[in-house]
């Protein structure tokens, strides 16, 4: 035996009922956060919830169209993606200009989302996983998605929160935060289901905004997720005739 516990089998997310106040999403590239999680972020909205993107690459290794310059596909991708956050509900989207298949896990995109997260103080992170999933869709395991993953939750714990980390940030008025969960998309292990089957329209519309990445048409891409969704749902206490999205979630609060 190696020393770690296994995970007990079969897994069994509960249906999420929490619906957070103050939610920052973050993803490698335009398109990630309404790929991994736009139903529930449109539900969430629908309850109330405060909703802010982060995406970090500026997504010029994207599209299918190699007419298109490569230096202007960033601002088609930022556009798209102010589009799609409109039609989820966001507030806001920031850019943070990373170049798109060159992510590692630095210092310097450590400190630029423990800035994010400063700022927005969030009670939720939905992000990407830092974990290879061999049971989700290739596309799911990209490298720059495992980054993203892995620096937002070094962000969370110990960046964000510890005011000796990057003393810049205090200095521009950025105090100390603790996040209280994170919500990690396209787990290994899920442990809370989300209800979509409202908002999967949304989420839908959202994603067609990206057309520069969709070189099927938008009625393939709505195939794909709503089959996702469905069998998200058949898999889990939802059932048959729901739609549904699975997370992990990580409770990120300090513990007394």
């Amino acid at each position: 035996m190696n020393g770690l516990l296994a995970p007990a089998a079969p897994w069994s997310p509960v249906v999420a009922t929490e619906h957070p106040a103050r939610v920052l999403a973050i993803g490698a590239h335009p398109d990630d956060i309404d790929f991994c999680a736009g139903g529930t972020l449109a539900r969430w909205v629908g309850s109330g919830s405060t909703v802010s993107y982060c995406v970090v690459t500026d997504g010029d290794a994207g599209g299918h169209d190699r007419s298109v310059a490569r230096a202007a596909m960033p601002s088609i991708r930022r556009d798209e993606q102010r589009a799609a956050a409109t039609t989820i509900g966001a507030s806001e989207v920031v850019f943070l200009g990373y170049r798109d298949g060159s992510l590692a896990v630095t210092c310097e995109l450590r400190r630029d989302l423990a800035r994010v997260i400063r700022r927005f103080r969030p009670d939720a992170i939905v992000c990407q996983s830092p974990q290879r999933n061999w049971l989700a869709r290739v596309q799911a395991n990209h490298p720059d998605h495992l980054a993203v993953g892995e620096a937002t939750l070094c962000a969370v714990y110990p960046d964000a929160r510890n005011p000796f980390a990057y003393p810049e940030l205090l200095e521009e008025g950025l105090e100390p935060y603790h996040v209280p969960a994170v919500w990690i998309a396209n787990p290994m292990y899920p442990n809370r289901v989300v209800d979509v089957t409202d908002t999967l329209g949304a989420k839908v519309a959202a994603l067609a905004q990206h057309e520069s990445q969709l070189p099927a048409g938008a009625e393939r891409m709505e195939r794909h997720v709503r089959g996702d969704a469905e069998r998200v749902a058949d898999t889990t206490a939802l059932g048959a005739g729901r739609m549904g999205e699975a997370f992990q979630l990580v409770v990120t609060e300090e513990l007394h």
